[in-house]
């Protein structure tokens, strides 16, 4: 599975400064290369220092790490869901989009103009916020009238639930609040909840684009940010997408290095940006390691290993058997599988073995 994330924000916040960074292949701590899908899409591998050491180890012909798919958005300007501006035009592409990336401008720079004048970080993230809550207004109104006349005739099923669950929707929306703030519960119920691919349903990451001198500990325009969500239920991220520009210029690991040191940083803010987008999301890593192929391979925390078989290829799920599962730490401790195998750190996983961050996978299975 990949993970595919939308970056919205008003125009000159650094939204496209900051992809056109995550689209470098310098910006990441391993070199795989990032390749553009669209104009505005593109592909960039997760930052995983674990697939370094296992390639190491194994010797792989190839290594596959996992991916994430980013959609930049035309800045959005107040009325873009009407719309005013370019942003219109563009909301559509983040509908199928797994979480929001939401930058907003953290900085004082004469250079740079603001397109409402000054700069006020609450007073933007409303005017996203409400042009993403106006276009969803609009798909739940649409969808109600028609859900409403298949509840009436009692031909579906779900449609008396949806419903109920639209009505919420419809209740918050006009209340200037997010999809997301409405809680539900039943399992069956959020399954029909996502499949209205709301925009402001999403689970969102906000990137506070600062200065230089504020990109450790962050500023003042931070803090009323952080402030702002503490209800949400949303993460935050400082960034200093100059620096960011800076470090994707330099050739070499080395060079990255040395920068972030002098900086104070312990690694890329693109490189924390993607990892803060995988436990947005609850996301986790699992291997496959051998002499053809080392790959890492995305799940959802929780997931029970014949599920996370299926990942790979539906029948590995269907006709799963067991999985021969391999801890990271062993692994590396021991340096092979052969040698974990002797040391007796292979486990031996059934059905509803609960799959772990940084397992070292095999499945056996029989269709």
């Amino acid at each position: 599975m990949s993970l595919k994330c939308g970056i919205v924000g008003l125009p000159n916040v650094g939204k496209s400064t900051l992809f056109n960074c995550i689209s470098s292949g310098k910006a990441q701590a391993a070199n795989f290369p990032f390749c553009t899908i669209e104009p505005n899409i593109g592909s960039v591998t997760v930052p995983d220092e674990r697939l370094l050491v296992l390639e190491k180890l194994a010797k792989p012909k190839k290594v596959v790490p996992a991916t994430v798919e980013i959609v930049d958005i035309a800045g959005l300007v107040k009325g873009a869901s009407k719309g005013e501006g370019l942003g219109n035009q563009f909301l559509a592409n983040i509908r199928e989009t797994d979480a929001i990336i939401h930058v907003i401008r953290c900085f004082e720079d004469p250079n740079v103009v603001h397109v409402d004048g000054t700069v006020d970080p609450l007073r933007d993230k409303e005017i996203i916020d409400t042009e993403l809550q106006i276009k969803d207004l609009d798909t739940v109104e649409s969808r109600i009238g028609k859900v409403f006349k298949q509840a009436q005739t009692g031909g579906d099923k779900n449609a008396k639930r949806l419903y109920e669950i639209l009505v919420k929707y419809k209740e918050a929306l006009e209340r200037g609040k997010s999809a997301r703030s409405v809680h539900i519960d039943n399992a069956d119920d959020r399954n029909l909840a996502k499949e209205l691919f709301l925009l402001t349903d999403k689970p969102v990451l906000y990137v506070c684009n600062v200065d230089e001198n504020s990109a450790k500990d962050g500023n003042y325009f931070v803090e009323r940010i952080r402030e702002a969500i503490k209800g949400e239920d949303a993460h935050i991220l400082i960034v200093a997408a100059k620096i960011e520009s800076e470090i994707a210029e330099l050739d070499s690991f080395e060079e990255r290095e040395i920068f972030l040191n002098e900086m104070g940083l312990n690694e890329s803010g693109v490189s924390r940006l993607i990892k803060s987008a995988y436990s947005l999301l609850n996301l986790e890593t699992y291997f496959t390691a051998g002499p053809d192929e080392v790959r890492a391979w995305t799940f959802h925390k929780g997931t029970k290993a014949p599920q996370a078989a299926g990942i790979i290829h539906t029948d590995f799920e269907k006709g799963f058997i067991r999985a021969e599962v391999i801890k990271y730490e062993d692994y590396v401790k021991y340096g092979s599988e052969n040698g974990c195998k002797e040391a007796g750190k292979m486990g031996v996983e059934g059905k509803e073995y609960v799959v772990q961050d940084g397992d070292i996978m095999h499945f056996r299975f029989n269709v």
